[in-house]
């Protein structure tokens, strides 16, 4: 589940945040403006191949132990009885969520709603859910505030690379590297880069790291910023190999089905699956949906 979560969240803009982020870069540093419907147009092909290939993966290296589970479907029916119809306070809840979904889907469309901050959005609608009493302060208890801390460390790690220079003395180095290589080379050496980096930090931090300098490296190479952005995007959404890398890999680690070293040593080969699949959307996929992959 957590890395599935990972794959589809390269989808859509509303998968996370760091997609904001680079469009950012991409607009500023490329002059180029990618709207929400052109982002799931590229990206929609590579989530939902990875998703395949990890069920594929997973199904052969973690072989469930029984073939049918013997009254699953029962089971399914008895809780469902036991919950009972729908409340106020669950209406309530789909409301508020599928208003901050619209609201921030329509910002790509609507210039006026732009101006809303999408942390902002969320602010909102949490408050609103206190004001309108579907949570209250004994639901802050159960936070696993853990996971808060631990991600609130890889935010300061990666918030302290960039500060010292150290991040971006390491982008241009490792880049540095490809200037000379095919364009196809240089493309997924961003994209492992970004890969790598976003399994120690935060994956917005690892684009805002690496994205700009690829970009400025890009142009002397003669290759297209789309392919370099939307790449970078891909393997940044995707960190299978560490906890940190992403909130649905902690979540689920706090399930305690499984230990860091498991993460760790399952997440290596569909981390080089994704690679192969990009390079497959790099050299072919995305040519043939009318992405530019290099400057005319």
């Amino acid at each position: 589940m957590a890395y599935v979560c990972g794959a589809g969240s390269i989808i859509t803009l509303l998968g996370s945040a760091r997609a904001i982020v680079a469009l950012g870069f991409f607009k500023e540093m490329a002059g180029k403006e990618t709207s929400f419907f052109q982002l799931t147009y590229y990206m929609a092909p590579l989530g939902w191949a990875m998703v395949f290939m990890l069920w594929v993966y997973f199904a052969i290296v973690l072989k469930p132990e029984k073939p049918v589970i013997a009254g699953l479907r029962e089971r399914v029916r008895e809780l469902s009885i036991d919950l009972g119809p729908i409340t106020r306070k669950e209406i309530l809840s789909l409301a508020i969520v599928g208003v901050a979904i619209v609201v921030m889907s329509l910002q790509v469309m609507i210039p006026p709603l732009r101006a809303l901050d999408k942390s902002a959005i969320f602010l909102v609608s949490t408050i609103v859910f206190f004001v309108l009493k579907i949570l209250d302060l004994e639901d802050l208890e159960l936070i696993p505030w853990n996971i808060v801390l631990l991600f609130s460390g890889a935010m300061s790690i990666g918030y302290c690379l960039w500060e010292t220079g150290a991040a971006e003395w390491l982008a241009v180095n490792w880049l540095a590297m490809f200037q000379k290589a095919h364009w196809l080379l240089f493309v997924l050496s961003v994209a492992f880069f970004v890969l790598v980096l976003t399994n120690f930090i935060m994956n917005v931090a690892a684009i805002a790291i690496s994205l700009p300098v690829a970009l400025v490296i890009a142009k002397y190479l003669s290759v297209a910023p789309d392919v370099v952005m939307f790449a970078s995007l891909a393997t940044a959404g995707m960190p299978f190999v560490l906890l940190v890398g992403a909130a649905p890999n902690a979540i689920a680690y706090d399930s305690k089905q499984f230990t860091s070293g498991e993460f760790l040593m399952y997440g290596i080969a569909p981390s080089f699956i994704l690679m192969a699949l990009l390079a497959l959307m790099c050299y072919a996929i995305w040519p043939l949906l009318g992405m530019p992959v290099l400057l005319k």
